[in-house]
């Protein structure tokens, strides 16, 4: 499986607290990553005021799958983040990923 086996667990799960995602202390690059786009993403959408749906009209995606990479229960493939961050027109990428808990 691409990325190990540790894309068997969601990436909230390999956070220290899990109930605390988006803002959880992780040690995973990846889940590192996953948090940063759901967190960029979130606000966004916050701030435009656009819902799953709207998002989802304009960006391809399937609704449920925007919501389980915003609740950190998935992990995105490089198609989703490219069409989401198309969509709302803002790079969701992080420029660098760090450990987390060295914030």
């Amino acid at each position: 499986m691409v990325g190990g086996m540790k894309r068997r667990t969601p990436p909230r799960e390999l956070a220290c607290d899990p109930e605390t995602w988006p803002e959880a202390d992780l040690a995973d690059p990846g889940a590192a990553a996953v948090q940063h786009i759901a967190r960029t993403l979130a606000a966004v959408l916050a701030r435009r005021r656009l819902s799953l749906r709207g998002l989802a009209e304009a960006s391809g995606v399937n609704r449920q799958a925007i919501a389980d990479l915003l609740a950190g229960r998935s992990w995105p493939d490089v198609a989703t983040v490219a069409r989401l961050g198309a969509a709302v027109q803002n790079p969701l990428w992080p420029r660098t990923v760090r450990n987390e808990r060295n914030r």
